[in-house]
């Protein structure tokens, strides 16, 4: 399983990394291996505002359909709009191509307080 070290996770599976105040969110490989494979994925709409923890969209697989939670507060400014044709994507790449979108936060507060590598991979050997 790879867990990127540049990269901060969320307890919920979700992996963020940002670029100033541009947070960019995915679901982990841990959570994509968990879904199986994937078969739609709702993506939130730009402009959507989300709290920390609360609801950003769905992944659909062929064994259930999981929630995407937001790791960080803010305004999603971008979505990977290649997921609607290609939701394998997340499977293939869950930290590159299979992105799920961008939240422009007016605070890093919520990033700096989620896991790092090592929190994560302690978490998840659980």
């Amino acid at each position: 399983m790879q867990i990127p070290s540049e990269l901060r996770y969320s307890k919920d599976h979700e992996w963020a990394k940002a670029d100033g105040a541009v947070v960019r969110i995915g679901i982990t490989d841990y959570a994509q291996d968990a879904l199986g494979d994937v078969v739609f994925v709702d993506v939130p709409k730009i402009g959507t505002q989300v709290s920390a923890g609360g609801t950003l969209g769905e992944v659909e697989s062929t064994k259930s359909v999981s929630e995407i939670y937001a790791p960080v507060s803010g305004t999603v400014s971008a979505v990977n709009d290649t997921l609607k044709s290609a939701p394998e994507s997340v499977n293939a790449d869950p930290y590159g191509a299979g992105w799920i979108c961008e939240i422009t936060t007016t605070s890093l507060d919520d990033f700096n307080s989620l896991l790092d590598a090592q929190g994560y991979q302690a978490l998840t050997n659980n």
